[in-house]
């Protein structure tokens, strides 16, 4: 469905080791470059004398929105390797951080892209994967003889009440997932018999 993301379970941290070289993966939840950053500045606190932090992120249901940086290693050798374990996976709103101390061993271009790669894989395995669902907010007015039949859709439809206001009509904001949006109008329409009010909010 076009309404619905995959992203990871839990915040996870796992560490390999490649030739005396420590590789020490994190992978956060985000859903903001604002999010990232302050991730990235708590990775590089704790880890402030590594040899290097790389990353990559992915973000927004579509996963369009992405970076990736390779911290000093040689290009593609780091970064990039990291951001193909999310997109295999299928995942957004995801941060890998994989920290490298240094064992003196060079384990060249080929060797990194390996190192990289399975360390973020071995931390996002850990992690586990949930599906998640974009929302619509729907605004619905009705009378309070009605309430019970609303209700009953409202359930039925696994809408989530946001908010509720009674005065003379009751007022819901209920959140349902974009592609049940229409059938759920189509539903509170039916159950009242037309006396709702209906609107999309923004």
């Amino acid at each position: 469905m076009d309404d619905e993301y995959k992203t990871i379970a839990a915040r996870t941290r796992s560490e390999t080791k490649v030739r005396g070289s420590r590789f020490i993966a994190n992978v956060l939840p985000v859903s903001t470059t604002a999010d990232t950053e302050r991730f990235l500045a708590e990775i590089r606190k704790e880890f402030w004398d590594a040899t290097h932090n790389c990353f990559a992120y992915k973000l927004g249901a579509d996963g369009r929105r992405f970076r990736f940086n390779d911290d000093g290693e040689p290009g593609g050798s780091a970064g990039k390797p990291i951001l193909s374990t999310i997109e295999k996976r299928g995942l957004t709103d995801v941060l890998v951080v994989v920290t490298r101390y240094f064992g003196g061993t060079k384990l060249g271009v080929g060797g990194l892209v390996r190192a990289y790669g399975d360390a973020a894989e071995a931390a996002l395995a850990k992690a586990g994967i949930v599906t998640k669902y974009i929302l619509q907010t729907v605004e619905a007015t009705f009378p309070h003889s009605h309430i019970s039949n609303v209700m009953h859709v409202v359930s039925k439809m696994d809408a989530r009440i946001v908010e509720t206001v009674y005065d003379e009509d009751v007022h819901l904001t209920l959140a349902i997932r974009r592609s049940k949006e229409e059938e759920l109008k189509t539903s509170l329409v039916h159950h009242t018999s037309g006396n709702i009010a209906l609107k999309v909010a923004l």
